[in-house]
């Protein structure tokens, strides 16, 4: 390794690498990307040079990170930034070719381990807004709006999408992370053209999750195997359900949510309303259906985990910060697939750096919230840094720039707020929505209230209600299948022909009810033993009313 160096620069004194290693540096955050960990990823991923040239790959792996640092900079510029703080070091100039040939001879392989490196949960258990219980929330979601440049070798790995209004002007990359909802940083990401679906780019972060987890996910995530396969790792989760899908209701529970059966996975699933009222008086109104695997309503009443779910935006303020704050809203620079593989891991390692060094910072508080932490001061805090060359090797304690610029620029305390969602372009690739009533610019919320929606659970099996047992306003209505599921539980061994059980139930058109009985059969609700005979399956016939259940949930 080479050795370290002191150069005065006028009356200050830099500390950096030695002789043609000295522009490899990145600022403060050297720190959290040190020397040693460059030179490992570049020796495990056989990207070492084989000689010392003017440019080694140490630099090229900096430089990579100092483009993400600055992207409206060109190649000389930035280097111009890199050794701004160390001229004295009598580095010499490279010619912007010899730049791109060093980007040329490193393979995105550095940059992608580097980044897996840095990638995982910085929070500390005892960091505020971190965990839920004692499990730590983390958030999956996708960005698909990232520009690359609209170059022919670019489209052919991308390609181009139709909209209504014409084609793209630029091919769009899809970014899909796994983010710590607590801090923001990042504990994966994968990325790639826009024509593989969420689900698929998703699948590929679910090895990242374990039991200590619960996962947060929008409704674009509750196919029925993708629920499956989250469980299957061990993580609790707290989905949102599209809301045309409408489970059958196994067990109705104390605080209006109710117990069923996906795919073979028991969920909780929680029907409610949420009406904001805003500072003006106006009122919002949504439905959301969520399912988790936290069963235990008594732990983890409804209303706790409605809240909850807000947390899963906090990957949206993650993608903000990447997409407008450290990318500027730019298209990438690079030219071909190679380069924009290259480019995005670059910039993720680097947000990662950022990351862990705001933690760091909000750390010295223990009663300082990461969320309050500003990105953008952080930045700028970082890129002085690398301009001046300071805080490459080491800082004494309390003189850190970037925690102390961190800490004396802190955001407010996080308001309510809501707006409508917009896409602020002239000609939008998305569709108007002339059903929005949420206002087009942000407002206050005064008041959030919650109402919880229960199943119709005092209901003989016709499905006329009793009147000891009146629903909850707006409750969920009983349909054909939970009528059928409460009769068949009445006597869960016993064979009923589909006949016997639209006479009970009062069913007038026979024959679609009995195509609807195939169908539930396949969903596996009921088990089909006979040519019009059906038995109600063994996972279903748990006695409605049950609220003492072993939970999944608890510790």
């Amino acid at each position: 390794m080479p050795h370290q160096s002191a150069i005065s620069v006028s009356t200050r004194v830099v500390e950096t690498a030695e002789g043609i290693f000295a522009p490899g540096h990145l600022g403060e955050l050297t720190q959290h990307i040190p020397f040693e960990l460059v030179d490992d990823v570049l020796a495990r991923t056989n990207h070492l040079q084989q000689r010392l040239r003017q440019l080694p790959s140490r630099v090229g792996v900096y430089f990579l990170l100092a483009l993400a640092l600055f992207p409206s900079l060109g190649y000389a510029r930035v280097w111009d930034k890199l050794v701004a703080g160390i001229q004295s070091a009598g580095t010499a100039r490279p010619s912007e070719k010899g730049l791109r040939d060093l980007r040329r001879r490193l393979s995105p392989a550095p940059l992608k381990l580097l980044f897996e490196t840095l990638a995982g949960p910085v929070g500390r258990p005892r960091t505020p807004g971190i965990s839920y219980r004692h499990w730590r929330t983390v958030a999956l979601d996708g960005c698909s709006s990232i520009k690359a440049p609209d170059q022919l070798r670019v489209r052919g790995w991308l390609g181009k999408v139709l909209r209504p209004n014409g084609w793209d002007g630029y091919p769009m990359l899809r970014l899909m992370a796994l983010c710590e909802t607590g801090t923001r940083s990042l504990l994966g990401a994968v990325f790639g053209p826009t024509s593989c679906g969420e689900r698929g780019y998703a699948r590929r972060l679910l090895p990242l999750l374990d039991a200590s987890m619960l996962l947060l996910a929008d409704r674009g995530f509750d196919s029925d195997d993708f629920l499956t396969q989250v469980a299957g790792t061990r993580a609790q989760l707290l989905i949102r359900l599209n809301g045309r899908r409408t489970p059958a209701v196994m067990t109705p529970l104390p605080d209006g949510s109710y117990l069923t059966r996906i795919n073979g996975l028991t969920l909780r699933v929680i029907e409610a309303d949420i009406t904001a009222t805003c500072q003006d008086g106006q009122r919002i109104a949504s439905r959301y259906r969520l399912a988790t695997t936290l069963l235990d309503h008594r732990h983890d009443p409804a209303t706790t985990l409605i809240r909850l779910y807000h947390e899963r935006w906090e990957v949206e303020s993650a993608f903000y910060a990447l997409r407008h704050t450290l990318l500027d809203g730019l298209v990438l620079r690079s030219q071909d697939p190679f380069g924009l593989q290259q480019e995005i891991w670059a910039q993720l390692a680097l947000y990662q750096a950022l990351r862990r060094a705001m933690v760091e910072a909000t750390d010295t508080d223990a009663s300082i919230d990461p969320d309050r932490a500003s990105f953008t001061v952080a930045l700028e805090a970082a890129r002085n840094q690398v301009i001046t060359a300071q805080g490459v090797l080491s800082c004494l304690p309390g003189t850190a720039t970037i925690t102390h610029a961190v800490m004396t620029g802190l955001l407010p305390r996080r308001r309510a707020r809501l707006s409508a969602r917009r896409v602020k372009a002239y000609t939008s690739r998305y569709r108007g929505n002339s059903t929005e009533e949420r206002p087009l610019s942000s407002r206050n919320i005064i008041h959030l209230a919650i109402t919880v929606h229960t199943a119709q659970t005092g209901a003989d099996p016709r499905g006329l209600t009793c009147a000891s047992t009146p629903p909850s306003p707006g409750g969920r209505r009983q349909g054909r299948r939970d009528r059928t599921l409460q009769l068949l539980r009445t006597a869960g061994q016993r064979t009923w022909s589909s006949k016997e059980i639209a006479r009970s139930l009062s069913i007038d058109h026979y024959r679609s009810f009995c195509a609807q009985l195939g169908q539930w059969a396949k969903d596996g609700l009921l088990s089909k033993v006979g040519r019009g005979l059906y038995r109600l399956a063994p996972e279903w016939r748990l006695p409605a009313g049950t609220h003492d259940l072993p939970s999944q949930s608890t510790a």
